[in-house]
């Protein structure tokens, strides 16, 4: 069994692998499947299985440092876990038992869950149209989904969908290589490129009854499924942050050349250029230190569940999320900035680090994880109990 030692240690090896081949992935868009078959392999993706199942069982807090050490040599592959990781949140609450043995057993046997959660089209982000409609003893899937990350690699699809025309959102698991189940590849960001975001088109796809789990009533008390969620976006973030900071200075100690007026042998003595890193550094260690304050009060809302309890936990994830926004647009943009016109070639693959973090830190606005925090402030008021904080 992994525990959260041996967890930070393997990732932090397949990382150092991973890291070597990056820019080259994201360069030819080339889908990390044999990088994600070996996290399979080591068993990352089962870290929290139920142990009542034979899994680790492993906390939030180790769950993140997993994806942030990811995150840092490729956040493409440390994004594509988190909708993974998220929904076995919800077969933990909600699955029945035997849908719970079937799919924590594979999940022990290295199969992999995507998402299909997200719609093109609709009024806003948590404006869903895809229906589950009875049919005999079960249920037929339709819909449509975009930005489904992970999906093209996965062996199971969560299908968020109304049960019924207008009824509460529920989760359809559904079999990527299902009868009337299509994944397109057709996910074109500028960053974030191998994802494996694409569509899923679901053309009425039969559902048993037994594989359809609640997620509205997720939120009709206290929680920590959407902030856990939200951790790990913000530990995507902060190691593309770490990542942009680590390569930026490996490159001013090797390839800068140093500005004529600094009067020193080595771009990485100029004073501004020093100085410039430490201003970064500092919003890193900033947010890494958030992000670890963020994920011991997802644990202790997980160990003592309450209205307080998850609502702090919702306050100090809002504040990861800010920070690490902050953190990684910073050094992914600077970076350029102490490193020299050199790191600008293309051939470097320099800028994926700012095309990642722009793209990534669009997926929930940091300006409402600071007005949520400013509520609080003047008010004393939690965030609201939705998915997204």
């Amino acid at each position: 069994m992994i525990g959260p030692d041996k967890a930070l240690r393997l990732a932090a090896e397949l990382a150092a692998d991973f890291a070597r081949t990056a820019a080259r992935r994201d360069a030819e868009r080339i889908l990390p499947t044999e990088e994600l078959d070996r996290l399979s392999e080591a068993g990352l993706l089962a870290i929290t299985v139920p142990a009542s199942h034979g899994g680790a069982d492993l906390p939030a807090s180790a769950v993140a440092e997993v994806i942030r050490l990811l995150s840092v040599a490729d956040p493409n592959i440390g994004q594509i876990p988190q909708s993974h990781f998220a929904y076995v949140r919800n077969l933990r609450q909600h699955g029945t038992p035997a849908l719970r043995d079937r799919l924590f057993a594979g999940l022990l046997a290295g199969k992999r869950l995507g998402n299909a959660q997200s719609e093109a089209g609709t009024r806003h982000v948590r404006d869903i149209r895809t229906t589950l409609l009875p049919r005999g003893s079960g249920w037929t899937l339709t819909g449509r989904k975009f930005y489904a990350t992970g999906a093209l690699l996965a062996d199971w699809i969560p299908v968020l969908a109304h049960l019924g025309a207008d009824g509460p959102l529920h989760v359809a698991w559904v079999e990527r290589t299902a009868p009337g189940v299509e994944v397109i590849d057709d996910w074109d960001g500028f960053g974030q490129r191998t994802t494996a975001s694409g569509s899923v088109v679901l053309d009425e796809v039969a559902v048993p009854a037994e594989y359809v789990t609640a997620y509205d009533a997720t939120f009709g008390g206290p929680q920590t499924y959407g902030s856990f969620a939200q951790l790990l976006h913000a530990a995507i973030d902060a190691g593309i942050a770490r990542g942009a900071v680590t390569e930026a200075a490996a490159f001013v100690r090797r390839k800068s050349r140093p500005y004529p007026d600094a009067a020193v042998e080595r771009a990485a003595d100029d004073p501004l250029v020093v100085h410039a890193f430490g201003e970064v550094e500092l919003a890193v260690r900033a947010a890494e230190a958030l992000l670890r304050e963020a994920a011991a009060a997802v644990d202790r809302a997980d160990a003592a569940l309450s209205a307080e309890s998850a609502g702090e936990a919702s306050l100090a994830v809002a504040a990861a999320r800010a920070a690490t926004t902050h953190a990684a647009l910073t050094a992914a943009g600077r970076l350029f900035e102490v490193a020299g016109t050199r790191s600008a070639a293309a051939g470097l693959g320099l800028d994926r680090h700012w095309r990642n973090a722009r793209t990534h830190t669009l997926h929930d606005p940091a300006a409402w994880k600071v007005q949520r925090l400013g509520r609080w402030a003047v008010d004393g008021v939690y965030p609201p109990n939705h998915g997204q904080l």
